[in-house]
């Protein structure tokens, strides 16, 4: 038996599941591990380019999209580790984070379930790195706002559980399914994810059923980074009823039973919600057609380069040939929130070369940065760099 099975579910994000494989063969040099890719029967050829660069990992390919949940049953079923991560194909790890959460989970046997710090591109922590079970009350507080508003009172941030601090490990109630370390024993008890969730809501239910079988669920301070959304298209229709469908499948299981008083308002408040969006997508979307708000590309971005000084001249060639706004600092010159880049009006992308910082030292930069700047990644050897909009190539 493995120490740890690393499964992977991937839809169209070739290069974005590429460096997330980068990382975590690296985070697994010290353990005894596998890597599982379910792709679910996507049309970028990931397959094809990764299987002939990471030789060691076992790709499986679907002939149709069967889902997030089911993806990875299918995935845990063919693996054989003690321990079981789910891991979205938009994260990157870092160098220490693998083996210090199964480190974690080996000395706190009744942990069933273990997340982390996840950070978005500005280096801000993501939420929902941390939340509590929406129950009919917590689900009302976040959806009428108490929740941001009071996120430090344990009633009403029950939600995000945002009254814990950041930089210990702490006792929560639901894990992120985007970093979801998982002890075999458990998942063999409480049984494996929910086939109804095609996509959102599994985790929560999962973790919920962890609670329900004893098992204790674990946030720890380790960092990791999270796009968000590069496997996903959240802007789409179907993403909104999936999601709030997702949302109506665990409250119908979990609180179906109590009364009426309580579920209807909460009910009431899915479909009112699933509605807002529909009409702010499509109100989002006539602004963008008629000009009055950009796509969010890069082109008038200002990229702010750390890299080698072997990598130097190429990557002043292909900002210059690309046309794309820049600066070039050494180790000793950070961008703080008092400098140049950091006032520009225009967005700042923080460009580190993956030859010449771990992602340990990265994920520590951005988490210590003004939360004004986005990071990007430059990677040499296959000349590209990697925002969390797009993929742009060197050639």
């Amino acid at each position: 038996m493995k120490q740890l099975s690393v499964i992977i579910v991937s839809y169209n994000v070739k290069y974005y599941l590429e460096q997330c494989l980068s990382a975590v063969v690296k985070a697994l040099s010290r353990l005894d591990a596998e890597i599982i890719v379910f792709d679910n029967h996507s049309r970028d050829g990931s397959v094809a380019y990764l299987s002939k660069r990471f030789p060691d990992v076992n790709f499986i390919s679907s002939n149709h999209n069967v889902g997030f949940a089911k993806a990875n049953n299918r995935a845990i079923h063919q693996s054989s580790g003690r321990y079981v991560l789910l891991l979205n194909p938009d994260t990157i790890v870092g160098e220490h984070t693998l083996y210090d959460a199964v480190s974690f989970m080996e000395q706190h046997p009744k942990a069933g379930g273990v997340g982390v710090r996840m950070l978005k591109t500005d280096g801000s922590n993501a939420m929902e790195s941390r939340r509590g079970v929406p129950t009919p009350f917590t689900a009302f507080y976040k959806m009428t706002g108490l929740c941001e508003r009071f996120p430090r009172s344990h009633r009403f941030g029950k939600y995000y559980m945002s009254y814990l601090p950041w930089d210990q490990p702490e006792q929560i109630e639901i894990i992120s399914g985007a970093f979801c370390l998982l002890r075999r024993e458990a998942l063999e008890q409480v049984g494996l994810l929910d086939e109804d969730f095609f996509m959102y809501g599994e985790d929560i239910d999962l973790s919920y059923r962890l609670l329900k079988g004893g098992w204790e669920n674990w946030y720890l301070p380790l960092m990791i980074l999270h796009y968000k959304g590069e496997s996903t298209q959240k802007s789409s229709f179907r993403y909104v009823h999936v999601f709030y469908e997702s949302m109506l499948i665990f409250f119908k299981k979990h609180f179906g039973h109590l009364s009426w008083l309580l579920t209807a308002p909460v009910q009431a408040a899915i479909y009112f919600k699933a509605t807002l969006s529909l009409f702010s997508m499509l109100f989002g979307r006539a602004r963008r057609s008629l000009g009055f708000v950009s796509e969010g590309r890069t082109d008038d971005a200002l990229f702010v380069f750390y890299v080698k000084p072997s990598n130097l001249k190429r990557c002043q060639e292909f900002v210059r040939r690309k046309g794309l706004w820049a600066e070039f600092h050494d180790d000793n010159k950070l961008v703080t929130e008092d400098s140049n880049a950091a006032r520009s009006n225009r967005v700042v992308y923080v460009v580190y070369d993956a030859s010449a910082y771990s992602y340990d030292e990265i994920l520590q930069r951005i988490s210590n940065g003004a939360h004004q700047m986005l990071v990007a990644i430059y990677y040499p050897e296959r000349d590209m760099l990697i925002t969390d909009r797009e993929v742009i190539s060197f050639l």
